[in-house]
């Protein structure tokens, strides 16, 4: 059996490795191919094509890569069609992801979408996509199997895997001992894990940082660099200011434990934050124009998966963006500033509130733990690729008997 899986951002890269590692499991001689990136290879998948380079944000960065994004299309097409796996796998990606998911439903091969895009959250119209072109929805928060369901999509709630990885993942003692030995408070920021991410956001989170240092005497600052070329990007960045900031690459776990807040770009960190249940300021820069239309195709209230896991009113009713004054954003666990603008005095406002006022952090933390039991349950990986067997196996056809064997009536001897 051989089974394709598209995949094209980090985070799916880490999902897809661990979903491989579980149908391994099940399926030693299953063959793994397809579009990701170096943990999903690490983890026995052929790859047609790493896609590390295709991990871009926003129209015109996309628009430049459109003819490699449409050379890779017709050799995935090629595949497909030439190969026909058993199933095809889709993990986020939703951009390039459709056009896979078209051409496989085209050519009947059943298509599994493993942690879909937030459709319920903007642009809903994209709904009609899942229900034409995906066989099986695996979705990874409570709330959108039933909100699929409802639009007649085949969806299951597996689980979010990314506490898979969490609830296994081992820290580096030395590290960790060596940032707590420091007294002062730790503020962390992490400005994503695209560069482009990096670029515009971590100027925003550096200003907020100089404004809790004027604030807040004796707290320390570190930067968490997803690899050595964003870590580069940052120390350019902190070279123009006079700030004292740390910046270590692959110590993101550990930096998120060391610290009393963070500040962070919106992202699947979030969720990170809420296993470590660390009190975080998010933020998320685009241009105004990108702001307009994100805005105008909005539907979700808040942006970030822990605010959205902690409200009970998931839909927008108005265009009003999150006030941390407001009684409706009362519980909004990570305030969130999605913006075209310079939030940095309303995150550092935030941050110094916590800093100087140890009940209302602890109180904070205290609600992110409630939650923390509540979601942050393991066994994603394994829920969906034991969904992904039982449906395959029950689909798969049974082999006819080799044609020599004939039937032997009742009393022959077979001597």
């Amino acid at each position: 059996m051989k089974i394709f899986f598209s995949v094209g951002e980090p985070s799916g890269d880490l999902h897809g490795a661990n979903l491989i590692a579980e149908l391994r499991e099940r399926r030693p001689r299953c063959q793994f191919v397809g579009l990701g990136g170096p943990r999903m290879a690490a983890a026995g998948c052929e790859l047609l094509q790493d896609m590390t380079e295709f991990a871009v944000m926003g129209l015109l960065p996309a628009l430049r890569k459109l003819p490699q994004f449409l050379s890779l299309l017709k050799r995935a097409k090629l595949y497909l069609k030439t190969e026909r796996p058993a199933a095809v796998v889709l993990i986020d990606f939703p951009g390039f992801n459709w056009h896979i998911a078209k051409a496989a439903k085209a050519l009947g091969i059943p298509v599994f979408y493993y942690g879909l895009p937030q459709v319920w959250a903007w642009a809903t119209w994209r709904v009609k996509k899942v229900q034409k072109y995906v066989d099986h929805a695996l979705v990874k928060l409570p709330f959108e199997e039933q909100w699929f369901r409802e639009r007649s999509c085949n969806a299951t709630y597996v689980g979010h895997p990314y506490f898979d990885e969490l609830r296994t993942r081992t820290l580096d003692a030395d590290f960790l001992r060596e940032q707590q030995a420091d007294s002062r408070r730790l503020v962390t920021i992490l400005p994503g894990s695209r560069r482009q991410e990096v670029r515009d956001n971590l100027p925003t989170l550096l200003k907020a940082a100089e404004l809790v240092r004027a604030q807040v005497p004796g707290v320390r600052f570190a930067i968490a660099s997803y690899n050595e070329q964003q870590a580069e990007l940052a120390r350019e960045q902190i070279a123009l200011l006079n700030l004292p900031i740390e910046v270590s690459v692959d110590r993101t776990p550990e930096l998120i434990q060391a610290a009393t807040v963070c500040l962070a770009c919106s992202g699947s960190v979030s969720l990170e934050l809420l296993y470590h249940a660390k009190p975080t300021i998010i933020l998320y820069k685009v241009s105004w124009a990108m702001y307009q239309v994100v805005l105008s195709l909005m539907s979700a209230r808040y942006i970030t998966l822990v605010n959205l896991l902690a409200t009970d009113r998931l839909l927008m009713t108005d265009r009003r963006p999150y006030d941390r004054h407001a009684p409706a954003d009362a519980d909004a666990l990570f305030p969130e500033y999605p913006t075209y603008q310079d939030k940095s005095r309303d995150i550092a406002a935030h941050a110094v509130e916590w800093l100087t006022d140890e009940p209302a952090r602890q109180a904070l933390i205290e609600r992110l733990i409630a939650l923390r039991e509540q979601v942050a349950v393991g066994g994603a990986s394994a829920r969906a690729a034991e969904y992904i067997m039982g449906q395959l196996d029950a689909v798969l056809p049974t082999l006819a008997k080799p044609h020599f064997l004939v039937p032997v009536a009742a009393g022959t001897n077979r001597t």
